[in-house]
This record gives C-alpha cells, sequence and structure tokens, in this order.
C-alpha cells in the first residue's frame, strides 16, 4: 500500500515548501531559517530512532556517506534555493530551473550509477519539463524587468541548487542502498547543518521574529517535510530508479500553483492547467513499468534496485 500511495504524498507534501517559504520570509532570513528547521528535525529525529529502535549505522563509513549525502541533498539544494528566492530569482524561473532536476538526473545516471531509461522514460522526462516550462512560463514573461531585476549570480546558485540535490540523489542511490532510514536521515540533517549555519553566518544577519505564524512554518516544515516528505523520497530512491523518484519533482510546481490559487487568490491559467496535465503524462511515462520485460531488462532492473 506505502509502495502505490507514497509518490502521491510526497509531491502533496514537499508542493507545501513554497507555501511556506512564502510565510517563512517575512519573519526570519532564509538560511537562518533552514538551520532552525534542521536543528529541530535532528532532535525530532533521534527521539523518533529512540522510541522505535532505530539502528544506527556502525560503519563510520556509512555515517560519512550519510553526512556527505545530506550536504548536497538538503544543505546546498535547499540552502541555495532559498538564498536565491530571497535574493530576487521569481518563483517562475525557480520554478523551470527546478525542471532541470529530473533531466540532469537522467543525463548522469548512466555514468555514475549504470542506471539506463527506455526510450519511453526519456520521451516522459521531455514531457515533463515541457509541461512545467509551459505552466510557468506566462508568469515568467510577465515579470517587470525594471521592477523585479533578476541578477545573474542568484540564479546561477539556483542552478547549482539543481546540480547539488542531483548528485545527492545519485550518491543516495549508490552509497546508502542499505541501512535503517531513520538513522540515515538523521545524520542526513547533520550534513545539512554543518554547511548552513556557516553560510547562514556570513551571508544573513540571523534575522528572526518569534510569533505564531513563524513557530507554524517552522513546525510544518520539521515534521511535513523535512520528517514526511524526505522520508518518503529515500524510500522511494531506495525502492526504484532515481530518475521515477526525480521526475516526480515535475508535479511539484504546478500543485504548488493550486496551492497558491487556494491560499493566496493567485489565478490559474489555461497554460497553467494544460502544462499540468503534460507533466502529469511526463511522469506517468517516465515511472509506467515495462509491459512485458525481457529476461535481460528484468535482470538489469533487478540489479539496479538492488
Amino acid at each position: 500500500m506505502l509502495a502505490r500511495l507514497a509518490p502521491a504524498i510526497f509531491v502533496l507534501l514537499w508542493s507545501t515548501g513554497w507555501v511556506v517559504a512564502k510565510y517563512a520570509a517575512f519573519f526570519a532570513d532564509p538560511l537562518t531559517f533552514l538551520a532552525l528547521r534542521y536543528s529541530f528535525a535532528i532532535l525530532l529525529f533521534i527521539g523518533f530512532c529512540a522510541a522505535t529502535g532505530a539502528r544506527w549505522p556502525r560503519s563510520l563509513t556509512v555515517v560519512g556517506h550519510a553526512v556527505v549525502s545530506g550536504i548536497f541533498l538538503h544543505g546546498l539544494y535547499l540552502g541555495a534555493v532559498w538564498w536565491a528566492i530571497g535574493e530576487g530569482v521569481p518563483a517562475a524561473i525557480s520554478g523551470i530551473i527546478a525542471g532541470l532536476q529530473p533531466l540532469m538526473t537522467a543525463a548522469v545516471a548512466p555514468f555514475l550509477i549504470g542506471e539506463n531509461l527506455s526510450g519511453r522514460q526519456k520521451l516522459g522526462l521531455v514531457l515533463g519539463f515541457l509541461g512545467i516550462t509551459l505552466a510557468v512560463l506566462p508568469k515568467m514573461l510577465a515579470i517587470d524587468a525594471a521592477a523585479t531585476p533578476i541578477h545573474l549570480l542568484p540564479v546561477a546558485i539556483n542552478v547549482l541548487g539543481m546540480a547539488a540535490v542531483t548528485y545527492g540523489t545519485l550518491y543516495q542511490k549508490r552509497h546508502l542502498q542499505n541501512g535503517d532510514i531513520r538513522a540515515i536521515a538523521t545524520l542526513q540533517y547533520v550534513g545539512a547543518l554543518i554547511v548552513t549555519i556557516p553560510l547562514a553566518l556570513i551571508l544573513e544577519d540571523l534575522r528572526v521574529t518569534w510569533n505564531l505564524q513563524l513557530v507554524a512554518a517552522l513546525a510544518w516544515s520539521v515534521l511535513g517535510l523535512s520528517m514526511g516528505a524526505i522520508a518518503l523520497l529515500l524510500y522511494l530512491i531506495r525502492r526504484g530508479q532515481v530518475s521515477r523518484a526525480a521526475s516526480l519533482i515535475y508535479l511539484v510546481p504546478p500543485l504548488a500553483a493550486v496551492q497558491a490559487a487556494l491560499f493566496f487568490g493567485e489565478a490559474l491559467t489555461l497554460p497553467m492547467i494544460v502544462g499540468t496535465i503534460i507533466a502529469v503524462l511526463g511522469v506517468y511515462l517516465t515511472n509506467r513499468k515495462a509491459d512485458n520485460p525481457s529476461p535481460t531488462g528484468d535482470r538489469a532492473a533487478k540489479a539496479t534496485v538492488a
């Protein structure tokens, strides 16, 4: 049952991050907020691991792999994206950049972990990117360049964030196929905190305005995103191809747009609706199992997942 529901639950949870980011920016600097988020996530995960009897890695090598993967999956990825948006990169452009991740993953997976995609899966990835581009392009074209200047550095940092999560996903698949996911997730947030705190100290004033809104945003970020969504993502990566798991990212910006329409009254345009349908089709093609896999292909698929 979890295998069937996990993709949909992950997309729903992860898409709320856009709403949380919009709220949190009023009350805290982005990297400072992320440092708080990671700190509380570590504490809660440690308690959760103790209560549920999680097995901690006995090998320092495995601990190191978990910390390094967390540096890329959380620290550099979210840090880059949140900082770039805070520096003026519009959400529409950030959404298109986010659509690069599944394509990056599919492009480098054959070289780093020996994972190859079928023609149908490649078509699905391309359709997903075209769909997300169509969904957000009208908003991007409507941006007033004079009122909202887009500087090259924040955009480049945003792209580096996508590269970081791509590498982190592949690193996770290659080095952390075994071990208790609860313990691995905890160590990953230690890695995220290692890079986020110095960056916050260097780049920000550590602004935090404590109020009910900030506490609510922080609570959801920790429980819904850092614990719920990430645990599901690690589960999906471990179960199957990383390119399939990455393709789910295509559904996040359109779903976030729907949430923005519900919570902030932002209009849902026809291109957004059509683009979302195309993105859903692309994700379906990427994740659809082969009808009649050959024995050789089946063995290769099992080798990839193992």
